[in-house]
């Protein structure tokens, strides 16, 4: 086994989640299809550039590019964090930094989630994690885009959560009424320079350094440390299949 691949006990995990085998020719091995995209995902390597050993390149490229535009990635990922009943969200974002490869999309980059600001084409990723840090919802925008104004991804919980832990761009009236509306409890510091400082759980709120070691730990996959994706679409299947290995982790 490669120093990437799938460990047994985490193909049992996913193993049952992906789809069925349809009409047409039989699916080449899924999992060493799988173990294919987790070495592009973790080394950032081209796809020209795999390895032998996971089969042919188009054939990999091609599951992971088809099974993102059906939502089969989402639909693993949504399944394996439906397993969380921790009532502690803690939410935030993080800028990654847009490689050249990723310009020139035909219907424009700010549709693609790739913004511009004074560090060049950037993208943002949007994340809620629970107490484990285990990822729960994603989300892209481009680089320029202030936190709060993707906060309604972060909303309408089937089973609402007890509290909801963010840092002080999410401090907005708007934003608190919303979190109290779902009827959890919002953690998150004043501005200093608000008119009325509200008080928020101190001990609670140390614990938003578990999603920023999230973030820490997705840009250790190098292929989420520099976007290299033209479409959001593709760049939010590759969140989405790192979010897969945490959970199967």
């Amino acid at each position: 086994m490669a120093r990437f691949d799938l460990t047994d006990e985490e193909w049992a995990i996913i193993a049952p989640l992906l789809p069925k085998q349809g009409r047409g020719p039989e699916r080449k091995d899924d999992r060493r299809v799988l173990n294919g995209i987790f070495y592009v995902l973790r080394t950032g390597a081209p796809w020209r550039d795999l390895p032998e050993r996971y089969g042919p390149r188009t054939t990999v490229y091609n599951r992971y590019i088809r099974w993102g535009e059906r939502g089969v990635w989402q639909g693993i990922f949504e399944a394996l964090a439906q397993e969380c009943e921790d009532a502690l969200v803690l939410i935030d974002a993080s800028i990654v930094k847009a490689h050249r490869a990723a310009a020139g999309v035909k219907k424009g980059e700010l549709e693609e989630g790739i913004g511009r600001s004074r560090g060049g084409r950037t993208s943002k990723v949007h994340a809620a994690v629970d107490a484990k840090g285990r990822p729960l919802r994603l989300a892209i925008s481009g680089g320029q885009l202030h936190d709060s104004q993707m906060m309604d991804t972060f909303l309408n919980w089937d089973t609402p959560p007890l509290a909801i832990v963010a840092d002080k761009a999410y401090g907005s009236g708007r934003i608190r009424q919303q979190i109290a509306d779902e009827g959890a409890l919002a953690v998150i510091p004043s501005k200093s320079n608000a008119r009325q400082q509200i008080p928020h759980d101190a001990n609670l709120y140390r614990q938003r350094n578990v999603v920023e070691r999230f973030f820490c730990k997705m840009k250790d996959m190098r292929r989420l440390a520099t976007r290299f994706e033209k479409k959001a679409r593709n760049f939010l299947s590759m969140i989405q299949i790192f979010a897969i290995r945490c959970w199967a982790n």
